[in-house]
């Protein structure tokens, strides 16, 4: 901590710890009772069930789940591949200013709005002769877009951290580039590959924007299936459904985590 003395950091805690559980905990503690209520006319609820999640569980909204895993870890692996191949080419350019000009290319589509993606994929795609309106793969299509700059800005970062003299000495050995690459850099790129990858997924299993606008029918994402409930004022629901959207976030990511430290530890 940048506080150094036991009262200030004492002071620290006094003021963070409130601050924490107003902006974070008030509002999940509120979805939390909202996802097992029945009735709410109170300041709390006034009857508890699990209806809620044994419906989610049976109707389309278990669907809505899977297409969000499915998208995420679709767009995100092909992110990660995607972003790890232009880190390193660009890695491989010695001119400043067209490397440069190349990140700031690969880094446009986080400054955009995600409605405006969503929008310039409708219009791209809806007419022949590629028609890829009302598939599944333009939602995947839009979560690639979406996520590959975060992956490509982690993978930089981590490229710009390993020690060249590994990969020196294994090329002074006689070690053939691919040879270097998949026995040298990226096992030692892996805990920032799997940064990229968690980054890239969390992301695009809260998205909303863009999918919102070109989802088809029969692969809503939890995220719009969550809005259109919460439209339609069925509130409980939309809520039992946010609280599995984010354990179903926490669970892939902590495994990713536990992936990263034992990379990390090697």
């Amino acid at each position: 901590m940048l506080v150094w003395s036991r009262s200030g950091r004492v002071l620290a805690w006094v003021l963070t710890v409130p601050l924490f559980i107003v902006i974070y905990g008030l509002p999940i503690a509120v979805i939390a009772l909202a996802s097992v209520s029945d009735q709410w006319n109170d300041v709390l609820p006034s009857d508890l069930t699990l209806r809620h999640y044994a419906d989610a569980f049976r109707s389309a909204s278990y669907d809505s789940l899977v297409a969000s895993l499915v998208t995420g870890a679709t767009a995100s692996a092909v992110a990660l591949v995607s972003g790890t191949w232009a880190a390193l080419s660009l890695r491989r350019i010695g001119r400043v200013v067209p490397r440069r000009i190349l990140d700031l290319c690969f880094f446009v589509p986080s400054a955009v709005p995600s409605v405006s993606i969503g929008l310039g994929l409708l219009v791209a795609f809806s007419q022949p002769p590629v028609l890829l309106n009302g598939t599944r793969l333009i939602v995947m299509i839009a979560h690639f877009t979406l996520v590959s700059a975060f992956t490509f800005g982690t993978v930089t970062a981590g490229l710009a951290r390993l020690p060249v003299d590994c990969e020196q000495v294994a090329e002074s050995l006689g070690a053939r580039p691919f040879y270097r690459l998949r026995r040298v850099t990226l096992p030692l790129l892996l805990p920032y590959l799997v940064a990229a990858f968690s980054l890239s997924f969390a992301l695009s299993m809260g998205e909303l924007g863009a999918t919102v606008m070109i989802y088809p029918p029969g692969w809503a994402t939890l995220p719009v299936h969550i809005f259109t409930l919460s439209d339609r004022g069925a509130v409980f629901d939309a809520a039992t459904l946010t609280m599995l959207l984010g354990f179903a976030a926490l669970v892939v990511l902590l495994g990713l985590s536990r992936i990263s430290n034992r990379a990390s530890l090697r």
